[in-house]
């Protein structure tokens, strides 16, 4: 065996050192709501034309106490059926609960689910 070559012994202990994790100090700050950030730096110009081209400018502040992902609409795709079946889930519930519909068994069909979600910056 030639001095230069590797055993599979010191490979092992090399791959051993290697795949140690190093410790990661980073600490998140704190969240700020989308018109906290906006209202930073807000007599910059050039700071707040940035802001507005990664945020938007007509950012509505979220609601916290609603959830971050909304189902706002769900449908049900089949091709042999003239339509989909569109279950609009923003508006009266009670109403939707009083729709009736027959899925018939071996029938292949999708369902498309529409939602939005807050962002959480």
């Amino acid at each position: 065996m030639a001095e230069d070559e590797v055993t599979p012994e010191q490979l092992a202990a090399i791959a051993a050192e290697n795949e140690e994790p190093e410790p990661v100090n980073y600490k998140p700050p704190a969240q700020k709501s989308v018109k906290e950030i906006q209202e930073l730096d807000k007599d910059d110009e050039s700071l707040r034309k940035y802001k507005e081209a990664l945020l938007g400018s007509g950012i509505a502040e979220a609601d916290p106490d609603s959830p971050n992902v909304q189902v706002t609409r769900m449908s049900l795709i089949c091709e042999s059926a003239p339509d989909p079946l569109v279950l609009d889930l923003q508006g009266d519930l009670e109403a939707f609960q009083k729709q009736a519909f027959i899925l018939k068994e071996g029938v292949e069909y999708k369902i498309k689910i529409s939602f939005k979600f807050q962002a959480v910056l």
